[in-house]
């Protein structure tokens, strides 16, 4: 009993030993590796080895977006507004971050905030059709209709095969009778793989 006991201390040291050993770009990899491309296979994990990277580097805005993109994932937005908050306040030219923490807001119905921060990303990018997607759907929930069309516009000429922007667009043609061109934006998405508008418009007899 006493040699497994010692055998078992000395397991337990050497875990340690390399646990300490492991550095923050070692834990950044780890969580890197969990991601494919646009989310985190295994979010719980990523954030386990992110925080790990966070204890041993504190001052990297780019492990804190990660995270936040983590936590996101997981539908958990307070924190994951805490760690794009920290990423901007590292690295205020930091886009994605503006991006990702609008998209929370769009989300959790923080329309206003979330044009502002919009606002930074296409000022920071300013091709980024996802950006210019992302404020008009706020505009639209706030009632600026005109600003969300230009919204709209802006981000399927920026990215000709946005699917979501020519749907956001024809639900606005569609409500205000243009069925032309909301038709079209509604075949123009079921083309690029997203059926739905064109679906319900052909239920309710708006588009052929």
């Amino acid at each position: 009993m006493r040699k497994i006991i010692v055998s078992i201390f000395f397991i337990l040291t050497f875990l340690c030993s390399q646990a300490r050993s492991e550095t923050a770009v070692d834990w950044f990899n780890k969580a890197i590796a969990l991601s494919d491309g646009k989310k985190f296979t295994d979010p719980h994990k990523a954030i386990v080895y992110l925080s790990n990277a966070i204890k041993l580097q504190s001052n990297d805005a780019e492990i804190y977006y990660n995270r936040g993109i983590a936590y996101e994932n997981l539908g958990q937005y307070q924190p994951a507004i805490q760690d794009y908050n920290q990423a901007i306040s590292l690295n205020p030219a930091y886009s994605e971050a503006f991006y990702n923490r609008g998209t929370i807001y769009n989300e959790i119905g923080q329309y206003q905030q979330a044009i502002d921060d919009f606002n930074q990303a296409v000022i920071l990018q300013p091709n980024d059709a996802e950006a210019y997607h992302g404020r008009g759907f706020a505009y639209d929930k706030l009632g600026q209709y005109q600003r969300a069309l230009e919204d709209y516009n802006k981000a399927i000429n920026l990215q000709p095969n946005y699917a979501n922007a020519y749907i956001n667009r024809g639900i606005y043609f569609l409500s205000r009778g243009n069925k032309t061109i909301g038709c079209y934006d509604a075949q123009r998405a079921c083309v690029l793989g997203n059926c739905k508008l064109l679906e319900m418009a052909k239920e309710k007899s708006f588009c052929p």
